[in-house]
């Protein structure tokens, strides 16, 4: 799955789809999506907001704008990264509730660190070969359980 692809596979077709699986690939390039998109919103938006903005000693109604719609798009793509990564999970054949136990896990100081490195364990590993119960393998859709059937 290309870059493209996993785009429109995450925004469109899958966009609040928690059920199914997601391949490494799909998450990892939507993951550099998200980031090349905040990373040149943050670019453009705090160039326009430095730039335009008059001295004052508060925030400008441009500045407020900029990171207002910055917050909308981060909402916008809340639901689509959350059941993106329950999916992942599928794949590896774990739960999506562990990305809820892990999620309020990371909320504890210290802890938090430690489910961050367990959600990249898990990202980072294949997923199961052929298909789990949490449906067919998304690179192999045609692979079947019965080996020997």
């Amino acid at each position: 799955m290309g870059f493209t692809e996993a785009v429109r596979t995450v925004l469109k077709q899958k966009y609040a789809t928690f059920s199914g699986r997601a391949a490494r690939s799909e998450f990892w390039w939507f993951q550099l999506f998200v980031t090349l998109l905040f990373l040149v919103y943050g670019l453009i938006g705090g160039f326009l907001a430095g730039f335009l903005s008059n001295n004052q000693n508060g925030p400008s109604a441009l500045t407020i704008l900029v990171i207002g719609i910055g917050g909308i798009i981060g909402l916008a793509l809340l639901l689509p990264m959350i059941s993106l990564q329950v999916r992942r999970f599928h794949d590896r054949n774990i739960s999506g509730w562990w990305y809820l136990g892990l999620a309020v896990l990371g909320l504890i100081p210290y802890v938090g660190f430690l489910t961050g490195i367990a959600f990249f364990v898990i990202n980072v590993l294949p997923g199961t070969v052929g298909p789990n119960k949490f449906g067919a393998d998304p690179l192999r859709p045609e692979a079947r359980a019965a080996v020997f059937a």
